[in-house]
């Protein structure tokens, strides 16, 4: 059994490396076809470094018997993904290929609909493909914020940056980190904000088009982390606290009759429950 184990986590941990190899392989390809510069280069390889890091720890911690089709999607994204951080960081030194970079966008955002069905057809969700999926999306959206921000200023990172500022806030405050109730308003939104990034980025409409396109982004996303945010203070202060511990009595000593408990005994149980 140990033999076994061992052998399905080795086959877990092939399929990062193989993802791993794979942002390698198109990396180069973008490299060869666009002439891509250092800066891209070194930004796409640490992508790729820290997914697999990541991703390995993971893995290694919660032992999964398989990667997971929908999983195998979601890492299919992450390189996607990669390429787009590429590109981004190559736009600071030279001309970025648009149209390279919206392609690559549009199909990791159409996948983003794609590892959820397949996890939930298969049987095969799990907390860190939900995990998972959640980090290659905010990434996403942090690197389309940074590209749009060259365009229309500084102000659009702040789309990329709540998710992380959030989590930031969540270690201070642990309330934060309580868990929501479903939304459809909050899944929405959350889609909206690569659409809407990836229409500016495109660059297809005029600049008071685009201006609107990210403002509509910003003032839902706002309103959705705000709306979260003040129900989970709501629920944080009518928390019904936790019932205080009753003290469990040996069997040997229910057995007893009544008369046979000293008063000593009976004081003693009175001051542990206190």
């Amino acid at each position: 059994m140990a033999l076994n184990n061992t052998y399905e986590a080795r086959l877990v941990q092939q399929e990062t490396a193989v993802g791993a190899g794979v942002q390698i392989l198109l990396l180069a390809l973008l490299g060869t076809a666009i002439g891509m510069g250092p800066a891209g280069w070194l930004t796409g390889l640490a992508f790729a470094i820290a997914t697999w890091a990541v991703l390995s720890r993971a893995l290694h911690r919660t032992r999964p018997r398989s990667f997971g089709p929908a999983n195998r999607v979601t890492l299919g994204r992450a390189i996607l993904v990669g390429g787009v951080t590429a590109l981004v960081a190559d736009s600071f030194e030279s001309s970025p290929p648009v149209t390279l970079l919206v392609g690559l966008t549009a199909v990791a955002l159409i996948l983003d609909g794609v590892d959820g069905k397949v996890a939930r057809k298969t049987g095969t969700s799990t907390a860190l493909g939900a995990r998972f999926d959640m980090e290659v999306d905010a990434f996403l959206i942090l690197v389309l914020s940074v590209y749009v921000s060259t365009q229309l200023g500084p102000w659009v990172l702040l789309i990329g940056g709540m998710r992380y500022a959030f989590v930031a806030a969540a270690k201070a405050a642990p309330w934060l980190n309580a868990p929501l109730p479903h939304s459809m308003a909050r899944k929405t939104v959350a889609a909206m904000q690569g659409i809407c990034l990836l229409l500016a980025g495109a660059d297809l409409l005029p600049y008071a088009a685009n201006l609107g396109v990210v403002l509509l982004a910003l003032g839902s996303l706002v309103w959705s982390f705000g709306r979260d945010v003040l129900w989970l203070s709501r629920n944080a202060r009518t928390a019904v606290p936790a019932p205080v511990p009753v003290l469990e009595v040996p069997a040997e000593a229910a057995s007893m009759e009544s008369s046979e408990i000293s008063v000593e005994g009976i004081e003693f149980l009175e001051l542990a429950m206190r």
